[in-house]
């Protein structure tokens, strides 16, 4: 059987990229430092993935196993060491915390086997896959390296799916949305996995993604905490906050349209349907969820900023933008460290001050103005 190494055994991981591998016949080996995870794949060997719908409809995921990579390196390593395929779901920053032991298998492998491994980073940030194959050549010698090549190939690619906050936080089942998309770029013939789309060329499907689904979801978030609701659901049933995601969303369509030469009227249809997936009741996906690590969301590659200075750059309206980032600079919830960070921040150093330190806009930029502007109107 076909082996994969997935880091990441988090709901994520589960119930997304580790199921469709184990639907493609692969026996996937799931790498995480939760003991009690770790110890339940050990166990049960297999776990359900149910579908957010009034049916629930459930699909059980056999062949599975699980590694701590604290305390199992050794395994961890040889389990690279015989795999087609090394992918993660386990955030943007923790990526350089995980290279030094890829890199590690990486190292015995290539003295093993002429066979070829396919290294996919499966996370919400461009480039996540560079990112991580930095980190690792970093870690790696002369020789290696060259071995590497032709052996070991890396991809980018772009994930899409609403896994909310589970409810039953000791079972290994997972609730997910029936929605998903995973867009993997390369023009190499690579062994198929059950729903992994193939491209050329990823940026147009990335950004898409990025500063539509995630964009949106965090316009959502932000404005639902100010104005006390609990759920996306719940907050999209707010015609005034529906009406600014829309206008939010315009933006950044704007940007896509006139970047990418997508269809205006496809890409509208796009937002809607995202939209749409959003309004989901069954996922009862919590604001502060959603919301949460601000600092993160509000970095100069991420899901607010770069679109609002894309658009400024390419002489488009990024007003609602500049409303998002300040309800972003407003998500004061005790409850998430970063959150509390920004506050204590703003507090210190000021908006202007805060937005070139977190996001790298410099104080005297149009964006930075407007987002004080709005900011000053919300609160």
């Amino acid at each position: 059987m076909k082996q994969t190494v997935h880091f990441g055994a988090g709901n994520i991981g589960r119930g997304f990229i580790g199921s469709l591998f184990s639907e493609s016949g692969f026996h996937v080996t799931f790498v995480d430092i939760a003991d009690q995870i770790i110890n339940q794949l050990n166990e049960q060997k297999s776990y359900q993935v149910k579908l957010a719908t009034d049916k629930l409809e459930t699909t059980t995921i056999h062949n599975v196993a699980g590694l701590n990579n604290m305390t199992q390196e050794k395994e961890v390593v040889e389990a690279i060491s015989n795999a087609t395929y090394v992918t993660t779901a386990i955030g943007p920053n923790i990526l350089p915390r995980i290279a030094p032991l890829i890199a590690h298998g990486l190292s015995e492998r290539v003295y093993q086997t002429d066979e070829k491994l396919y290294v996919i980073a499966c996370e919400n940030q461009i480039g996540a896959t560079d990112i991580l194959k930095q980190h690792i050549l970093d870690n790696l010698d002369e020789d290696t390296k060259e071995r590497l090549a032709g052996r070991v190939q890396f991809f980018n690619s772009a994930v899409d799916r609403i896994v909310p906050i589970q409810e039953d936080n000791e079972s290994l089942d997972v609730l997910v949305e029936p929605y998903y998309e995973w867009v993997v770029e390369t023009e190499e013939n690579i062994p198929a996995v059950e729903g992994m789309t193939i491209v050329a060329e990823l940026a147009p499907f990335i950004e898409r993604k990025l500063f539509t689904v995630n964009t949106g979801h965090a316009v959502i978030a932000y404005f639902g905490y100010l104005n006390g609701k609990s759920t996306i659901d719940k907050t999209l049933a707010d015609e005034k906050i529906a009406e600014q995601v829309q206008e939010t969303l315009k933006e950044t369509g704007d940007y896509l349209v006139k970047q990418y030469g997508l269809d205006k009227e496809e890409h509208m249809k796009y937002i809607q349907k995202i939209i749409e997936r959003f309004k989901n009741p069954y996922l009862n996906d919590g604001v502060t969820r959603v919301g949460r690590a601000p600092i993160r969301k509000l970095g100069p590659e991420d899901r607010l900023i770069r679109p609002a200075t894309e658009a400024h750059k390419a002489g488009l309206a990024f007003t609602n933008l500049a409303k998002a980032i300040a309800a972003a600079l407003l998500f004061d919830h005790q409850e998430d460290e970063e959150a509390v960070k920004l506050q204590a921040m703003i507090d210190d150093k000021g908006i202007a001050k805060v937005l070139q330190e977190v996001s790298n806009l410099p104080e005297d930029n149009e964006i930075t103005e407007e987002v004080i502007k709005q900011y000053d109107l919300l609160k």
